[in-house]
């Protein structure tokens, strides 16, 4: 497989009800498909936008780490929110993920009707340092 190739990224805990993988890699490039808030050990849907958000961040880290990355390498963030105006706990997240603001990566925030309890959603590109991993 050349480091070109198109690589699917798989995480323990997480899975889409559809037959997609948590994210995809090609060389240096990692996107992700929605990332959720359900919980990695119970699989439970949290009811509280808090915790989803804590677990969307949770699995953000837990993707980067399977790929050899880091939040450092987040070229851009998406987040889909069922209540765009109520980022507190988005924000909180994100801080203590990217506490630097001069070195945060960019991030959209867009109302959505999420499923199944959900309160939030996001997926991410990344580009990697290194296309091994």
């Amino acid at each position: 497989m050349s480091d070109l190739a198109r690589r699917s990224i798989n995480l323990p805990g997480f899975a889409h009800a559809n037959p997609i993988p948590t994210g995809s890699r090609i060389g240096p490039f990692l996107a992700s498909g929605a990332l959720t808030g359900r919980d990695p050990e119970t699989r439970e849907m949290p009811a509280s936008l808090e915790e989803q958000c804590a677990n969307v961040f949770g699995h953000v880290r837990a993707l980067l780490a399977a790929v050899g990355g880091s939040c450092d390498d987040i070229l851009k963030l998406t987040v889909h929110l069922a209540e765009p105006r109520e980022r507190e706990a988005l924000n909180r997240e994100w801080l203590a993920m990217f506490p630097d603001p001069a070195g945060r990566p960019a991030r959209q925030v867009l109302a959505a009707r999420l499923e199944g309890g959900a309160l939030i959603h996001c997926d991410l590109l990344a580009v990697l340092p290194s296309s091994g991993a």
